[in-house]
């Protein structure tokens, strides 16, 4: 069993321990933070180990369409849908009809889970990361009257 809630200024720590990004980037560190503030991270904290496995940042600076900007599983934790989960959670947070997210080229686990909830590939951008496609999803949650 797991729950999913909100991330608290406390669970930034956490985090960081298990995204292997945020040890040594700075940038990243102070998304997570950022994000928190803001209201925009939830969190999974697994029931069995008293600790966090996975986060998400859902935000609306997408052309004012909600955006997943990250996905995150602890990678001891993988394949064990909590990414659906969290996924399934944001989506029912979202204000828009529609809801975005993007992957790499690369990240073949995370384009296997889009296409398992739905989401439809929208575009690609390239030049982001050298030799790397960023590869952008969208899903329609609810119709919107034109």
């Amino acid at each position: 069993m797991f729950s999913i809630r909100e991330a608290v200024k406390g669970d930034v720590e956490s985090i960081r321990s298990f995204d292997r990004v945020a040890h040594a980037d700075a940038e990243r560190s102070n998304f997570i933070e950022r994000s928190i503030a803001e209201g925009n991270c939830f969190v999974i904290a697994a029931d069995n180990e008293n600790s966090l496995v996975a986060y998400g940042v859902l935000e609306y600076s997408f052309y004012n369409y909600g955006f997943i900007s990250m996905l995150y599983v602890d990678a001891n934790h993988r394949r064990q849908r909590y990414g659906a989960a969290l996924m399934n959670h944001l989506e029912s947070m979202c204000r828009t009809g529609k809801i975005f997210t993007s992957t790499n080229l690369s990240n073949v686990l995370m384009q296997s889970l889009l296409s398992n909830l739905g989401y439809k590939l929208s575009g690609v951008i390239h030049n982001l990361d050298e030799d790397d496609p960023e590869l952008v999803y969208c899903k329609v949650l609810r119709e919107t009257a034109v």
